[in-house]
């Protein structure tokens, strides 16, 4: 029988972590520290935060800590909707990574000491736009309400991602528009 795992997160750690993705300037030190976060937070081996290329259906990596540059460039991670938290939207527990089919790189995992893997949906509404990847070199079990806790940070990180997103489309139309020249700004187009 498996021991009931000790709560992590409680109110304290929760707003402290919520202000912070509500406040940060920098996105990517934002991202950083969160992930840093979650593995001394929990204790685990690694973790990363991925989101979703809608184009190429491909996730890239835009932060990680605890895990090799050359477990991290392993290959591409296609999504397969049928098995992974960007497909279900759901959380996803891979106890055994080295044996799961669902797992593209199960050597890679092996190679790199990796037993499990939880996957936590980001969401910008009801869109799957990323994931936070949880690994451990042992079986992870993680109380309840720490895993709720995760979710809506991930939540929130999904809104994050998303006005970040819009303002670098704003910065880009804003440059192309200073590029016009001025008679055409001016709506003289004779």
């Amino acid at each position: 029988m498996t021991q009931k795992p000790d709560r992590k997160f409680y109110l304290k750690q929760f707003k402290a972590i919520s202000n912070a993705i509500s406040t940060y300037e920098d996105f990517n030190l934002l991202v950083n520290h969160l992930v840093e976060g979650v593995c001394r937070t929990f204790k685990v081996r690694g973790a990363s935060i991925m989101i979703l290329d809608q184009i190429e259906k491909q996730l890239f990596r835009v932060s990680s800590y605890g895990i090799s540059d050359e477990y991290l460039n392993k290959g591409p991670l296609f999504i397969d909707d049928k098995y992974c938290s960007m497909g279900t939207g759901k959380v996803e527990l891979f106890e055994d990574i080295q044996n799961d089919p669902r797992i593209h790189y199960p050597e890679a995992a092996k190679k790199e000491g990796l037993v499990s893997m939880l996957g936590i949906p980001i969401k910008f509404r009801s869109w799957v736009i990323g994931v936070i990847r949880i690994y451990h070199d042992d079986v992870l079990n993680l109380h309840e309400s720490d895993v709720d806790s995760l979710c809506v940070l991930g939540n929130q990180l999904g809104l994050v991602i998303e006005a970040n997103g819009l303002k670098n489309f704003v910065d880009h139309v804003n440059m192309a528009f200073e590029q016009l020249p001025p008679r055409l700004v001016r709506g003289n187009y004779k």
